[in-house]
């Protein structure tokens, strides 16, 4: 089978392959996948570059993340049946024509969701949903995100807003907004402005911003909490910037304002299942309704792993990356 292949960390653009690996059987409580599409994530690139939060055996295949068709059962799995279309996450070797899989962790998906959005309805959209949770806002409240028009942002806009909360969403660039406005996500303010502060606050009105969360880190992420209300917290989710988070000392010491971090592997491990059954149920109906799109910028074949995590470092994409499978 062709499978996305390195045998050393680094630039994934550099390193990873294409190659040819034996196609594997499934174990007991196991289920063998024919991948049909798997996106890129950004956790799937640190951890080829050895910067994640683990680091696999060498040589790996890369890929966290995939729909496909159930091909095989392992010993005693019943369920779901061969044929099945499931997306599943948290696996190994997902950049492979066929990968093995725990069979408990396979969500079968309903026809009205498309394979771009199936692929990806669990990785981030399930930390997405996490993170919303772990923030407790409430409906009606308000809350301010930057790195608006990447993936955590849109998903966070779109699950919290059928939740009923009012987001404020953040782009570094004036083109980004039009795509926030193709999904219906609102409002969207570009920090390329000059004085977009004073439009953020204009959004909101009197009412408070009690949460915000940071994805790009560095003195960017720290603005957010300017805008924060006394009391309120700031969420660490991802350092996009790759520079240290910046918090101005004064909002912590006078204004009361606090902050986490937030690792959706480390929130899903300590998440029992029928937590976990409840959240992925709220994720198939918003996705099925239409209220959860999320998008494909861009196919590749397994025969050019490199391109496409070249591809995934190219500003302005309007989706994710993926790789297909080749059977």
């Amino acid at each position: 089978m062709r499978a996305a292949l390195y045998e050393r960390f680094g630039d994934p653009a550099e390193v990873l392959q294409s190659g040819e690996r034996p196609v594997p059987e499934p174990g007991p409580g196991e289920i063998r996948v024919r991948m049909v599409l798997s996106p890129i994530h950004n956790h799937d690139l640190w951890t080829i570059r050895g910067t994640y939060g683990h680091r696999p055996d060498l040589p790996a295949i890369g890929g966290s993340e995939a729909l496909g068709i159930v091909d095989a059962l392992g010993p005693d799995v019943t369920a779901p049946a061969v044929g099945q279309r499931i997306v599943v996450s948290g696996v190994r070797g997902a950049w492979s024509d066929y990968f093995v899989a725990p069979a408990i962790r396979a969500v079968p998906l309903p026809d009205a969701i498309g394979d771009d959005t199936g692929c990806q309805l669990l990785s981030m959209p399930l930390s997405s949903l996490m993170l919303l949770e772990d923030l407790g806002i409430a409906s009606g409240e308000w809350m301010i995100l930057n790195a608006a028009n990447g993936a955590v942002g849109r998903i966070v806009a779109m699950v919290a807003k059928a939740r009923g909360i009012h987001v404020i969403s953040l782009v570094r660039r004036d083109a980004g907004l039009a795509e926030l406005t193709a999904l219906d996500i609102g409002n969207a303010v570009s920090t390329e402005t000059p004085g977009w502060e004073e439009r953020v606050r204009s959004i909101a009105g009197d009412a408070p911003i009690v949460r915000a969360v940071d994805s790009v880190g560095g003195k960017d992420g720290g603005r957010l909490t300017s805008l924060l209300a006394d009391g309120g917290l700031l969420m660490s989710f991802g350092a996009m910037s790759n520079e240290p988070l910046v918090i101005p000392s004064g909002d912590l010491i006078f204004r009361d304002v606090s902050v986490k971090g937030f690792w959706g592997a480390r929130r899903s491990a300590a998440t029992g299942r029928e937590e976990m059954v409840r959240l992925i149920g709220e994720l198939v109906s918003l996705a099925a309704s239409g209220q959860l799109r999320l998008g494909i910028d861009q196919r590749f074949g397994l025969a050019n792993p490199a391109g496409a995590a070249a591809a995934s470092a190219r500003p302005g994409r309007t989706g994710k990356i993926a790789l297909s499978g080749s059977v």
